[in-house]
């Protein structure tokens, strides 16, 4: 039975793929950024295990480490958050919070699951953003992350060659989610999700990713909207 660790499964397409790994019978450790969330993971999906981790706080980040399986299969940074605005007026804290939750947290987590990731010769897949190939405006803080991010998984692909673990980044285009409706909003602009993409065929595409044998990786993955 292969062992799991999943950020952002709360909703969207981080919702999807926990269900789809528990569906297969697979263990899942998830993070919620609070005691009520984590109660709210825990109802909907009562068979895996919820750590309470801010990941706006690295420090609550970093002390799950004692708590984390000694070998595990994955780890897949599903959560993000996004804020639009120009670059006059975007404010300190704005930045701060994209670039803790978005960046600094998937860093700090990977860094504390790596011994784990390396006994299973583990895959981790940082779930990224079409803003984390090109920034348009407004997206100042969001595409800053997300093109941090894509670095942090570079470097990393490299670092873990010889360890075994495998590094992928996908790169969703706008994906019918809560975030997405957000961003719509911020954007002044009416949301349909079914003109974007179903969080399904995101975590389908992780699963391949996941699924793929050992002789081979993918290394980026962009999905676009039709």
């Amino acid at each position: 039975m292969a062992t799991h660790l999943v950020t952002g499964a709360g909703s969207g397409m981080g919702a999807v793929l926990a269900e789809r790994l528990l569906e297969r019978g697979d263990a899942l450790v998830l993070l919620a950024r609070s005691t009520e969330r984590a109660h709210d993971l825990r109802s909907d999906l009562p068979d895996a295990t919820v750590l309470v981790a801010d990941l706006a706080d690295p420090a609550a980040v970093e002390a799950v480490v004692d708590q984390l399986p000694g070998s595990l299969d994955s780890v897949v940074h599903a959560a993000g958050v996004v804020e639009l605005g120009p670059v006059d007026s975007l404010s300190t804290e704005v930045w701060q919070e994209q670039l803790a939750v978005n960046l600094v947290a998937p860093a700090v987590l990977t860094r504390v699951a790596l011994p784990a990731l390396r006994t299973a010769r583990g895959t981790v897949v940082f779930v990224n953003s079409g803003a984390g190939l090109a920034a348009n405006p407004q997206w100042s803080a969001y595409a800053a992350s997300k093109f941090g991010l894509r670095a942090l998984a570079d470097s990393l692909r490299a670092e873990e060659q010889e360890s075994g673990v495998r590094v992928t980044t996908v790169f969703p285009g706008r994906t019918a989610t809560p975030m997405q409706q957000k961003v719509h909003e911020q954007e002044g602009k009416e949301y349909d999700a079914t003109d974007w993409i179903d969080p399904a065929t995101v975590a389908d595409a992780i699963l391949h990713v996941l699924g793929l044998p050992v002789d081979a990786t993918i290394s980026d993955l962009t999905i676009r909207p039709r």
